[in-house]
Order: structure tokens, then C-alpha cells, then sequence
């Protein structure tokens, strides 16, 4: 029997901690103390570790090499899996340390640090927005006059929206640069770019990419979370320019980045000069439910399919994937006023899953139909706008 030590420092990878239970491997969970009575799957974990962070801190690496140091004179560890962005990093650090098979340091900078992604994207030829680190004066100033605004100070380490300022003009940008203070090394300078933005949610096994499905963000989570709309996101068009177009870009970012087996998130936008550009990418199943769209989509369970995956190659096995459906499918998600919101005037036979969660609305259908898909979308967006939807600042840090 394996043992397998997952990592997540946020409520999340239930079905990843279940799957791999089921796979006949031992599970050790490390999380926060704070998420300590979070419903974790607790029948499928052999045994939960807690640690003491303070307030918006994160785990003491050195102090969870001690305590895996610890553990380890007992308990021999075969994998150590990261189930959120924010661990990824972490779950390197320990691998190296304990020279535990598995994504290393360098690799990992790839999935996690926006500025080390965009410098290998570069060098290996696949096309990004114009940006700079926030390192040197003269190279700050340098940009700013030779690149067109608005711009983006985006940290490198945050996920998703969080912390990203829009700068209209080189007093602007100066201003949220000196705001930064001693952290300005934390973030780096990225040119806007308006377009249609994509997620490639994919599956890698041995190099090789295995499963790979298409959506496109309706609303973006830079849009939402700082002008406080909707979130919607929809399968790409079977067959269609886009779709082929972004698989071979995330097959090519996927091998110049090294991946060998994990589950992936990778955004791309395609600008109004009809050109794909690589914005970022994760070695993890992508947030906001879009595994459960992905699944409602395609019938694949990115969580259930990574531990799988992360079972058969350290057992040294051939993995195969379940068969793939093929159906359109598209999710809707608002912060809503009502701390439970009632969800009984939504009743089309379409509706795969209901969002549960205090003071948000969402819902995700199916269809064999795309325009049936975008018609519900639209609908929704409608209702939620008038009845549910609340709205509330983007934050600098994400929340637990």
C-alpha cells in the first residue's frame, strides 16, 4: 500500500482525497487548523495534521519539514500531492527535500510564479502580452514609454484575479508601484490585452496529454471581481477554430514547461487581432466549480482522474481514461444578497448542479445543444442580476 501526504491550505480536493483512498493507497491530509471542522471526507482520510498559521499567513515551511521529518520515522511517504495553487510550491519544496518523486522546484516556478511562466513562455517562442518584472527603475521606465496602455500589476504568486491593479498611464503605474513598497519584487508589469479569454482544463500522464477540454470565460474573473458581474464560462464549440487552435498551444506550453503527469489549468485570451495569447497556467484542477462544467460536459472527473493518475505512476502502471461524453455545458455564478438563496423558480430539465454555499447563487447546465446552453446562460444572468446579485470589493488576498 502507498501513502500518499496531500497538502491544501484551502477547503477543497474532497473527491481527489476519496479517489485515491479507493484506489487502495493510504491518505494523509496536512491542512489548517482553521479548516478543522471544514466537511472533509474524513471515512476516506487515515489521518488529518493541522498546523497554527496567524492571519493571512501561510503554512512555516521550515516548521512542516520538521513535523514531516517527524512523521517520517514512523511512516514512509511515496507522493506528496498539492491540491490547491497556493501548495504547489510547498508540495516541491518537501519532494526536494525528502527526494520524493514528483514535480521539483523549478518545474513547479513554472506552474505558480507568473513571472517565471511568462520568461519560459517567451523563451521557448509561445506568444504573451508585453511585460517586465518590477525589478529595476530604468527597465520600468523603459517599458512604460515603448508599450501602448493601459497595463496590469499583477502579483506572482495569487491565483485567479485577486490583487491585480489596472493602470491607465506611466503617473498611475508609479504611484501603485511605490504603494507596493518593499514587495514590489512580488509582482511584475503586464501589458492589457482585450479579447475573448479561454481555459484549457486538461490531463497529462507521461508527457502526453491524455484529456483536454475548451471553454470560454463569458465574463472574466478579472471582470468580475473588479467591476462585480456575473461569472459565466461556456464549452467551446466542438470542432471549431478555437478549440483546435488552443489545444496545440496548451500541447506545446504543457511540453516547454515541462509537465509529466498532473491535472491542469491554463487560460489563453484571443485578441481582436485574431491572435492566441498564453496568459497562465496551474498544475491543478481549476477553481470556481469549473471541474464540475467540465465534468457536466464531458462525463470526466478532473479530481477523481488526477488521483488516479497520481496512483498509477507511482505504482507504475498504465493509466486509461474513462470514456469521454461529449455534451455542451455552461455555469453561472453570482454573490447573491440572500444568505440562502431560493433556487425553486430554476427547474429546466438542463440543470446539472446547484450551487450550496452561503450568500452565493450559481448553477451549471447541460445540452446537446451549445445555443440552448447560452440561451439558459443568458436567462439566468438575467434573473440573478434583478433578484440575487450583490456585488463586493475585489480583494488583495484570497479568502479561506
Amino acid at each position: 500500500m502507498l501513502t500518499f501526504l496531500c497538502i491544501s491550505t484551502y477547503f477543497k480536493g474532497n473527491e481527489f482525497l476519496k479517489s485515491c483512498k479507493l484506489a487502495g493507497n493510504k491518505v494523509l491530509l496536512v491542512t489548517e487548523k482553521k479548516l478543522e471542522h471544514k466537511p472533509w471526507v474524513r471515512e476516506f482520510i487515515d489521518e488529518i495534521f493541522y498546523m497554527e498559521t496567524p492571519e493571512n499567513e501561510e503554512f512555516n515551511l521550515q516548521n512542516l519539514v520538521k513535523g514531516l521529518a517527524y512523521l517520517m520515522q514512523e511512516k514512509k511517504i511515496d507522493r506528496i500531492v498539492a491540491l490547491d495553487d497556493f501548495d504547489v510550491e510547498k508540495a516541491a519544496f518537501l519532494r526536494e527535500t525528502f527526494r520524493i518523486a514528483g514535480m521539483g522546484q523549478t518545474t513547479a516556478r513554472y506552474f505558480r510564479d507568473k513571472l517565471a511562466m511568462r520568461n519560459k513562455a517567451k523563451d521557448e517562442g509561445l506568444r504573451c502580452p508585453a511585460f517586465t518584472a518590477l525589478f529595476n527603475n530604468d527597465e520600468i521606465n523603459h517599458f512604460a514609454d515603448n508599450t501602448e496602455f493601459p497595463m496590469l500589476i499583477k502579483p506572482r504568486a495569487e491565483a485567479s484575479a485577486t490583487g491585480i491593479k489596472k493602470v491607465w498611464n506611466k503617473d498611475e503605474l508609479w504611484q501603485t508601484i511605490h504603494q507596493l513598497e518593499d514587495k514590489r519584487h512580488e509582482y511584475l508589469l503586464e501589458q492589457f490585452k482585450p479579447g475573448d479569454v479561454y481555459h484549457v482544463d486538461s490531463l497529462t500522464v507521461g508527457g502526453k496529454i491524455v484529456f483536454t477540454s475548451v471553454s470560454q470565460y463569458l465574463s472574466t474573473p478579472f471582470e468580475v471581481a473588479h467591476g462585480g458581474g456575473i461569472f459565466r464560462s461556456v464549452t467551446s464549440t466542438f470542432g471549431s477554430e478555437d478549440e483546435k487552435e488552443l489545444i496545440k498551444f496548451n500541447e506545446k506550453l504543457l511540453s516547454a514547461f515541462g509537465m509529466n503527469y498532473s491535472a491542469s489549468h491554463s487560460e489563453f485570451i484571443k485578441c481582436h487581432d485574431g491572435k492566441y495569447y498564453f496568459l497562465e497556467t496551474a498544475s491543478r484542477v481549476g477553481g470556481a466549480n469549473l471541474a464540475e462544467m467540465v465534468e457536466a460536459s464531458s462525463g470526466i472527473n478532473l479530481w477523481r482522474e488526477w488521483a488516479n493518475i497520481e496512483t498509477a505512476v507511482a505504482k507504475g502502471e498504465k493509466y486509461k481514461l474513462p470514456k469521454k461524453e461529449k455534451y455542451y455545458s455552461g455555469i453561472i455564478i453570482s454573490l447573491a444578497r440572500q444568505q440562502w438563496p431560493d433556487l425553486s423558480q430554476f427547474q429546466d430539465e438542463e440543470i446539472y448542479w446547484r450551487m450550496n454555499e452561503e450568500y452565493h447563487i450559481g448553477m451549471i447546465v447541460k445540452s446537446k445543444s451549445k445555443a440552448k446552453v447560452m440561451t439558459l446562460l443568458d436567462q439566468y444572468a438575467h434573473i440573478i442580476l434583478n433578484e440575487y446579485h450583490a456585488s463586493a470589493p475585489a480583494p488583495d488576498k484570497p479568502s479561506h
